[in-house]
């Protein structure tokens, strides 16, 4: 493409500077002549004006080659950011670029294969996601595998703390009732984080049916659920006109489950608002804590779910990723290309 590009610019240029060498000379022949017709003070008023006059034409010429250069220059950023973006659907008019035109041509075509290429990867990845809906025995023991992993990370190693420290409360009693005071409260704290924490697993075995809903409808029931269980103010800011595919709805729901059960556990939250909105290319979701925050370049990928998260979007040709600051909460956005049922039928 850059060399196409270099080949029909340079014989742009070189015809540009032949014009100006060209108009330069006629108007340098022109001043000549008029030297030649004219004598005395007329004579010397043209022969200083005439090198001015050929500097600033040349100087508006060369302006006027910049600009049309870099318009097009701009045109091609322009759509190499929107590309960059997730706008696969970007393309450059090829009528009257002139030297641009291969570049323009090459550049719509490049992106108009990787459109089809994230179509068909959306679909393989829709399917997939369904094939695997399907499999509800694997699925179940996957889930309890998770559910089985958190409660001995968390729940199991609290109530053995708990159980050793009330153990020891008796006899410190007896040596040094100031220090079994702290103790107890110690204990209140510890059995409180554990009640909290099992009200977060309780809550993600109650059974979510979207069967029959709309991820809108079911969201609208247990997203509440699930903030008032854990003393969490939310908010449910949805944005979405068209219906989604059953299988973005699977894997939203399952990415805002994650990241719902990653607050409750790490974040010390008061508040979540999760919001589902759309572009024009894009679909797009978010979930905003006011937590303690992390710095992201400390933790493990797969500590706070980002690893599952962003699996589950790439399937549908997505991305998540985590925004996050020490003291100042963390958001999770999640993009998900948009599509409709037209472009799948171009496709096909």
């Amino acid at each position: 493409m850059m060399v196409r590009l270099l080949r029909s610019s340079k014989w742009e240029l070189i015809l540009f500077f032949f014009f100006a060498a060209a108009l330069s000379s006629l108007l340098w022949y022109i001043g000549t002549d008029m030297l030649s017709a004219r004598a005395g003070l007329e004579a010397e008023k043209v022969r200083m004006t005439m090198p001015l006059i050929l500097i600033l034409l040349n100087l508006a010429l060369g302006y006027w080659a910049a600009q049309r250069w870099q318009r097009r220059i701009d045109t091609m950023h322009l759509a190499l950011k929107q590309a960059a973006n997730g706008n696969l659907s970007v393309r450059i008019p090829e009528e009257g670029a002139r030297s641009f035109t291969a570049a323009f041509h090459e550049f719509n075509t490049m992106v108009a294969a990787m459109q089809r290429r994230m179509q068909l990867l959306q679909r393989i990845g829709e399917e997939q996601v369904m094939r695997e809906a399907a499999s509800n025995e694997e699925a179940v023991m996957e889930e309890r595998k998770r559910l089985a992993r958190d409660l001995h990370d968390t729940v199991s190693q609290q109530l053995f703390a708990i159980h050793m420290s009330a153990s020891s409360l008796p006899k410190l009693l007896a040596m040094n009732s100031d220090r079994a005071e702290q103790l107890m409260e110690q204990l209140i704290e510890m059995s409180s984080s554990a009640q909290k924490q099992m009200r977060g697993f309780i809550a993600q075995l109650r059974p979510m049916e979207l069967e029959g809903k709309s991820l809108q409808q079911a969201l609208d029931k247990w997203f509440p659920d699930y903030c008032r269980q854990n003393h969490l103010q939310g908010v449910l800011d949805w944005r979405i006109e068209e219906p989604l595919s059953e299988a973005k709805e699977h894997q939203f729901f399952l990415i805002i489950q994650e990241a719902m059960a990653n607050i409750v556990k790490h974040a010390s939250a008061s508040k979540a608002t999760l919001t589902l909105s759309e572009t024009e290319h894009q679909l797009i979701l978010t979930i905003q804590d006011d937590g303690a925050g992390f710095r992201v370049d400390q933790v493990k990928r797969g500590s706070y779910g980002l690893s599952t998260m962003s699996e589950r979007a790439q399937r549908l040709g997505g991305d998540a990723e985590i925004i996050s600051k020490t003291g100042g909460g963390t958001r999770v956005r999640v993009s998900i290309p948009k599509y409709t049922p037209k472009e799948h039928e171009d496709d096909e």
